[in-house]
């Protein structure tokens, strides 16, 4: 394991560590760091922000922040909020025909509740359903730690019953994944390939950067060669040209596949890949819960760990 991986496992660590959490939310700059990469707490911040990203021709998704909710009370909370958030989009004419979706950890919505989850998620992943195809757009249901991975796709081919374009997210950092990639990889078929960000046992997945981006690229190849759509998640320039040539050998045209970044990530890059003719989406978070978000962030790209630092040295 190189430097890299060690600061990755020590950020996925810090992730979990509530009295590190404590003093980053107490420091009295976090807040104006963060809001480069969460644009801010409510569903007006959300909305601003993707109005902003529109007029420069990029596509957005928005996730709601908040996951592992023990609480049916905070996962219904989490549906209104989302219900909110798509009447919104569509009263400011930015959902239509995809171009501003939401992103749904079902986690947030109750898969982890001890009695009847997996229904409870399914039931008010539905609903997010209902109202985004009202308001000319879809849902993607994001991907958590390897222990929901099964349910996760079970709930997906319920939910694409009604739903066909409900997308999914694959993570190649799970031996399992180019597995998964076949099964999905067919007509209609919305798959977002990211790398993962999880802290998660080698009996599972690759535990080294290098094997990880080798897994990431084998599924790019089956993702880019089927009927599917794929969707690109990496600010990695190497993998962004890969997929690129990928895509040219197998005939796809710029519409059939898509880039997606994180907010307030290479956003110069995204703009010019935009520019160029390519869907480019740009993954928007938003809410009170944004320190575990941060911190994977973080462990993704430990170059954005520098940013964070020196932001934090340079205002205090």
């Amino acid at each position: 394991m190189d430097a890299s991986d060690l600061l990755r496992s020590g950020l996925l660590h810090l992730s979990d560590s509530s009295m590190v959490r404590s003093t980053i939310e107490k420091a009295p700059v976090s807040r104006s760091v963060v809001q480069r990469y969460v644009p801010g707490t409510d569903v007006a911040h959300a909305v601003a922000a993707t109005a902003e990203l529109r007029a420069t021709n990029r596509q957005v998704t928005i996730d709601y922040l908040g996951e592992d909710t023990l609480d049916a009370g905070q996962a219904a909370h989490t549906v209104d909020t989302y219900v909110g958030l798509l009447r919104a989009l569509k009263a400011a004419n930015l959902s239509q025909f995809g171009a501003a979706e939401v992103s749904v950890k079902l986690s947030a919505v109750g898969q982890a509740l001890p009695r009847d989850g997996e229904k409870i998620a399914l039931d008010n992943a539905r609903r997010i359903c209902e109202i985004a195809q009202e308001a000319d757009t879809t849902v993607t249901l994001d991907m958590e730690d390897h222990t929901t991975t099964d349910s996760t796709l079970s709930i997906l081919a319920e939910l694409r019953k009604d739903f066909p374009t409900t997308g999914a997210v694959l993570q190649s950092y799970l031996h399992r994944t180019e597995s998964d990639c076949r099964d999905l990889a067919t007509s209609g078929s919305r798959v977002r390939l990211c790398k993962g960000a999880y802290k998660e046992p080698a009996s599972v997945a690759y535990q080294d950067a290098e094997d990880v981006d080798l897994s990431y690229v084998r599924c790019l190849k089956i993702l880019m060669a089927g009927d599917g759509y794929p969707m690109v998640a990496s600010h990695d320039p190497r993998l962004i040209d890969i997929a690129r040539a990928l895509a040219s050998r197998q005939g796809r045209e710029p519409d059939s596949y898509e880039f997606q970044m994180l907010y307030g990530i290479r956003p110069e890059e995204q703009t010019r890949i935009a520019d160029r003719g390519h869907q480019m989406r740009v993954y928007i978070p938003f809410g009170e819960e944004w320190y575990g978000y941060l911190m994977r962030r973080m462990a993704e790209r430990p170059a954005n760990l520098q940013f964070f630092l020196r932001s934090l040295l340079s205002k205090n």
